[in-house]
């Protein structure tokens, strides 16, 4: 009886959709266009939910949520399959050195959206925060693709790539959506304080303990397992478990760029201290890199850990951009190392990192990207750029109003370095300038001698960027923090209040009382 009775609904359901089909399509469309409309970018949301395959109700925003990330990963996909084929196209090395970085970077935007819908799935493995950094730094990829073809001067070539498909309008709709969830957490005090899932008790009790033991020993004279800081990591990324490996490099100058891939997860390179273990190259955009892939060292992978090392580009200042460390790894640490190049030493470039007593040298735009990063303890040397240059140290690129991302400078100093000394009165220096719309950058409680410039801050060439951008200071100290005389623009704040300079500290800006304890380094959790 039962079974017939559920028969006979089934027919009658299927009748009405025979009868009715376009009043089902006509609530299907009025659902999503509903939905749709929450988001900064409604017409692709429509067009391409009216196109999925899941046609339901949506009901709750976090199902609005998971299937926008869905169809985000979809159009990643095809654009990841259509830049793999675009290789054949590449004539000179400018288009194939663009094209490399955008292939690197779209598979990489493909691995955070797998990541976040993995980790919003029915076991939810990841925070709403986890997720908000996640889909920030699928967006800064495609935005960094963008940006190389144009450093190369080859953006024609590679403007089918870059623009193809809609992925960044259908990731920003989703930050947009996420934001929101995360709003409304933190108005019902919701904690995610804990340990995130991907941080065993194993692994917190190796971290924590006083002594680690190296895996790997690197060594030039041949006294280790091997010569070159490479040719360890490489024998890293192919071992089966993937807690914490740790390799010691002893003394010397390694001339190498390196690269930490971003399925080699929790490496830590423990060096001799700043002025013994020195890792150096030299590649420039002057001489025909990409500024994401000129860095002499590139870190992807999760959990990467660095101390006692410096990373240098040593091409000098006359060859333009030619960075000394490009980061993407999410939940990385860099504790009493160094950075030296010129411009564009340090790429910031995406995910939640922390630094703490390191020692950052350049000229202009020297600390840069979008990735969530806090620098605590830090010295900032500026310095002497090249005849007719200022000097600009950040240049943060937050390009998406809902991205979780910015630089915090915290109980740091920026300081003249030996060779700016002389000359600090004919060279202006600036705390930073807008690189995107929304760049978000904040000095709190640093020493800031005279070489600060009194007005602070310097434009870039879009003056809307005037009104959007976020920079603050907040009880600086020293001849340079003065604020009396800093720019007057509508996104520059004089900070007084705790409360909000406390968003761009370790607990807010980089939730770093859930995974820094693991690391064994020293922080400041709030002010």
């Amino acid at each position: 009886m039962a079974l017939r009775l559920v028969y006979r609904v089934f027919i009658l359901a299927s009748i009405f959709s025979l009868i009715f089909p376009s009043a089902l399509s006509r609530n299907h469309y009025s659902n999503i266009s509903w939905w749709c409309n929450k988001t900064p970018n409604p017409e692709p949301c429509k067009y391409f939910l009216n196109q999925n395959r899941h046609r339901f109700a949506i009901k709750h925003t976090t199902e609005f949520r998971k299937v926008l990330v869905q169809i985000a990963l979809e159009r990643a996909l095809d654009a990841q399959r259509h830049a793999s084929e675009f290789g054949q196209n590449c004539q000179n090395k400018h288009q194939k050195a663009a094209w490399t970085d955008c292939l690197k970077l779209y598979n990489d935007t493909v691995s955070q959206l797998n990541r976040t819908l993995e980790g919003l799935g029915h076991n939810w493995k990841c925070t709403d925060f986890d997720a908000q950094t996640w889909l920030s730094t699928a967006l800064t990829n495609i935005a960094t693709c963008r940006a190389g073809s144009l450093e190369l001067n080859v953006w024609d070539f590679i403007l089918p790539i870059a623009s193809n498909n809609n992925v960044s309008e259908l990731i920003s709709n989703t930050l947009a959506i996420n934001s929101q969830l995360l709003d409304l957490k933190r108005e019902n005090h919701t904690d995610d304080d804990d340990f995130p899932t991907w941080v065993s008790y194993h692994e917190r009790k190796l971290l924590q303990s006083s002594s680690i033991k190296a895996h790997l020993v690197v060594a030039k004279d041949g006294s280790g397992h091997f010569r070159t800081v490479q040719a360890a990591i490489n024998a890293a990324s192919r071992r089966r478990r993937t807690t914490r490996f740790v390799i010691y490099i002893k003394k010397g100058i390694y001339w190498e760029n390196i690269v930490v891939g971003n399925n080699n997860n929790n490496i830590m390179l423990v060096g001799d201290g700043i002025k013994n273990t020195i890792i150096t190259a030299s590649r420039s955009v002057s001489g025909g890199s990409t500024t994401y892939n000129s860095a002499t060292a590139g870190i992807d992978g999760l959990g990467f850990i660095a101390r006692g090392i410096t990373f240098r580009n040593s091409a000098g200042p006359l060859k333009g951009q030619a960075v000394a460390l490009r980061s993407a790894s999410d939940l990385s640490v860099f504790y009493q190392c160094a950075f030296q190049g010129y411009q564009d030493t340090l790429m910031v470039h995406s995910q939640r990192q922390f630094y703490r007593q390191c020692y950052i040298y350049g000229t202009i735009d020297f600390i840069f990207g979008n990735a969530a990063a806090v620098f605590q303890n830090c010295i900032i040397f500026v310095r002497r750029p090249i005849h007719g240059q200022a000097n600009v140290i950040t240049a943060q690129a937050r390009n998406d109003p809902f991205q979780n991302t910015g630089i915090s400078i915290q109980n740091s100093q920026v300081l003249p370095a030996a060779d700016l000394k002389p000359a600090i009165q004919s060279f202006n220096t600036f705390l930073g300038r807008p690189w995107q719309k929304y760049s978000r950058t904040v000095f709190m409680k640093c020493y800031m001698d005279s070489l600060v410039n009194p007005v602070g801050w310097l434009e870039w060439d879009n003056p809307d960027y005037l009104n959007t951008l976020y920079y603050g200071e907040y009880k600086n100290y020293g001849p340079g923090s003065s604020t009396r005389n800093r720019v007057r623009w509508r996104g520059f704040h004089v900070i007084t209040s705790p409360n909000v300079a406390s968003q761009f500290t370790v607990r807010s800006l980089i939730a770093g009382q859930s995974w820094l304890p693991a690391t064994g380094v020293p922080f400041s959790t709030d002010l």
